[in-house]
């Protein structure tokens, strides 16, 4: 060791993976069964915005809360992450039968018919 310098020098820092990171490929492989899923806890060079009434980010709070009571600890966009990729699986097994659908339909202000492919008469 060089004369002058502590063992326990802060010079180095070693980054150790997360348990997430460790158990990533089990909760992937438990997801691929279900079609969609989640990319968890990783750096995401995609972003979008939404807007939420003071209700809707109160009832999503609430269920991170929920959640953390329960001993899972995640953030609202993990949660948001999750959701996304449920209703989108869900739709894979049938657009016209999913929650997605039928909510988007309840929603909507006046139905639109749907369109036929281009180039068919």
């Amino acid at each position: 060791m060089a004369a002058g310098r502590s063992r326990l020098s802060r010079g180095r820092r070693v980054s150790l993976p997360g348990v997430h990171e460790l158990l990533r490929s089990a909760a992937r492989d438990q997801a691929a069964a279900d079609g969609r899923q989640a990319s968890g806890r990783e750096a995401h060079p995609q972003k979008i915005t939404v807007y939420l009434s003071a209700e809707e980010l109160l009832n999503l709070q609430r269920a991170r809360v929920t959640l953390r009571a329960r001993g899972l600890a995640v953030d609202r966009g993990r949660m948001v992450r999750e959701a996304i990729a449920v209703l989108l699986a869900d739709m894979d097994a049938g657009v016209e039968s999913s929650l997605l659908a039928r909510r988007l339909r309840e929603s909507a202000p006046a139905a639109v018919p749907p369109q036929a492919p281009a180039g068919a008469s």
